[in-house]
């Protein structure tokens, strides 16, 4: 740059150059925590799927539920998954009931279970691969403490449980099978 070009630039007060420094450290930690959070999803995202591989899942796929499910229903597998209530049925047989969270706080599987309506397909999905379909039958509310919804009712169901908005209820969801539903993901394995 030439000499004369030099002296027509106006030179930066004391205040410009806080200004600069402060919008420049403002855009580099908003950067820093987006790059957080995008990590983090990603792994969150990551670790779902795995589960769902290693384990099986339920989905309701008109609520963009997708969920893993591992056995037990204490703090520290609903933290992670949906889990299943020890001593109710299997997917597929008896009364297969699952538990989630509608929360921001945890995994937030069951949020939009709220807006589940009857008819609507639940899959099941075992270890194995096998899926089961079910069809929304009834939705309802209970006390915290009512557990003849964990109950054997001489068929095959899936019962899902979550908190309702306030968190002083259970809602309710329950699906019956669909016929003959179990279909082995990829019958080549089978053997057909």
């Amino acid at each position: 740059m030439s000499e004369a070009a030099q002296q027509t630039r106006p030179k930066r007060t004391k205040k410009q150059w806080v200004l600069f420094i402060t919008g420049l450290i403002a855009i580099l930690t908003g950067v820093s925590i987006l790059g957080f959070f995008g990590v983090r999803k990603i792994w969150r995202v990551w670790k779902k799927y795995k589960l769902i591989e290693e384990n099986g899942c339920v989905q309701i796929a008109e609520l963009d539920i997708l969920a893993p499910v591992l056995e037990g229903t204490d703090q520290s597998v609903l933290r992670q998954a949906a889990g299943h209530f020890p001593g109710t049925g299997t997917p597929g047989s008896g009364n297969y009931c699952l538990a989630a969270h509608s929360s921001v706080l945890y995994k937030e599987y069951f949020n939009e279970l709220k807006h589940a309506e009857i008819g609507m397909e639940i899959l099941a999905r075992d270890a194995e691969k096998h899926e089961y379909s079910y069809t929304v039958s009834e939705m309802f509310t209970v006390e915290p403490n009512e557990i003849w919804i964990l109950g054997d009712f001489g068929d095959d169901r899936i019962t899902l449980v979550t908190c309702t908005d306030d968190g002083s209820q259970r809602l309710i969801v329950v699906g019956k099978l669909n016929g003959d539903a179990e279909k082995p993901e990829n019958s080549a394995a089978e053997g057909t």
